[in-house]
């Protein structure tokens, strides 16, 4: 998907790019349009492999340049050509700074305007003091609540209902879509490396889409993605104060209670119910019809129709019987 919010500035020359990061060069006149994940990238793009539990994915990506290790570069099929490096995550994101300037910083949005004074004044029920930015998108049948603010960049579809103190930017919310009181969606995720006495912030070019007839609890937060998209599948409940890091993609008609925390690069199938508290590591996959009881701290990828508690998290049966 192209990214429909941040300008790029590419296409840049491929050596120009490396010389920037002191990176080996490879003496040709060739360009490079975009930096992506592994998933998404295409011909004459970058993309980064950090890790061997992405290998399957390396294996077939679209890439024509890749940032990766000596250990890994083995993965990647011959159309990829290979690019080592010591700082993989640290170098695409000086890459990623390049591509997309305007990604790194989340200031206020100094183009709102009262909705008043726009378009959407006669199209829309809305409360006191809401502000609306640039590049701003409301469907039929939508009802806004007090001193929320749709930031630069928000499409929302029909008969859906934004309550009060609510702040969405860079966002796409299908249609019958509820976000309750409080929440925060499309901020940039917590992304960056140590590095004193400054640290470097990981440049946050991803979105969020909250799909049909899903539902946001009060106070939730919800990241954009850094490279990849932050997706909240249809009729998915997200119950009050949960927080979603980016890049964490959330099936359809899953049931989520109350104060549940996801690291970022998540994966969670469809029909899952996870109880409150309870916590999910980075980059893990969560199957189809997984129940997660309340308090449990996930991990390790846990299969389809499996039901697991305790931290670490195993199976229910022998949470159970270790807890008679």
């Amino acid at each position: 998907m192209k990214n429909p919010f941040f300008l790029n500035t590419g296409p840049h020359e491929i050596d120009e790019l490396l010389k920037s990061l002191k990176l080996k060069l490879f003496g040709i006149n060739d360009s490079v349009k975009d930096v992506k994940d592994l998933n998404s990238a295409q011909a004459s793009d970058i993309t980064f492999f950090h890790s061997k539990k992405y290998s399957e994915i390396a294996k077939t990506t679209k890439a024509s340049y890749c940032i990766t290790s000596q250990n890994l570069k083995t993965f990647l099929p011959k159309t990829c050509k290979v690019i080592i490096s010591d700082k993989i995550l640290f170098h695409i994101a000086q890459l990623t700074k390049i591509f997309y300037p305007d990604s790194v910083t989340d200031n206020f949005d100094n183009t709102v305007k009262n909705i008043d004074e726009t378009n959407f004044k006669d199209k829309v029920e809305y409360g006191k003091n809401v502000l609306l930015g640039t590049n701003v998108k409301i469907g039929s049948n939508c009802l806004i609540g007090h001193n929320s603010i749709l930031e630069k960049n928000v499409s929302i579809g029909d008969n859906c209902s934004i309550g009060s103190n609510v702040i969405i930017r860079n966002s796409i919310i299908k249609n019958n879509v509820h976000v309750l009181d409080g929440c925060i969606i499309g901020k940039k995720g917590f992304g960056f490396f140590p590095n004193k006495p400054l640290n470097f912030r990981y440049p946050q070019i991803g979105i969020v889409i909250i799909e049909d007839n899903a539902e946001i609890g009060c106070g939730s937060t919800i990241d954009r993605g850094s490279l990849s998209n932050t997706i909240i599948g249809k009729n998915t409940f997200l119950d009050n104060q949960i927080h979603i890091a980016h890049n964490v993609k959330i099936g359809d008609n899953c049931i989520i209670a109350g104060q549940v925390g996801f690291a970022g690069s998540s994966t969670l199938g469809n029909n899952v119910m996870i109880g409150g508290q309870a916590g999910i590591s980075g980059h893990l996959k969560i199957g189809n019809n997984v129940q997660i009881g309340g308090g449990s701290g996930v991990v390790k990828n846990i299969a389809d129709n499996s039901k697991v508690m305790g931290y670490p998290a195993k199976d229910l049966k022998s949470f159970i019987k270790e807890n008679k």
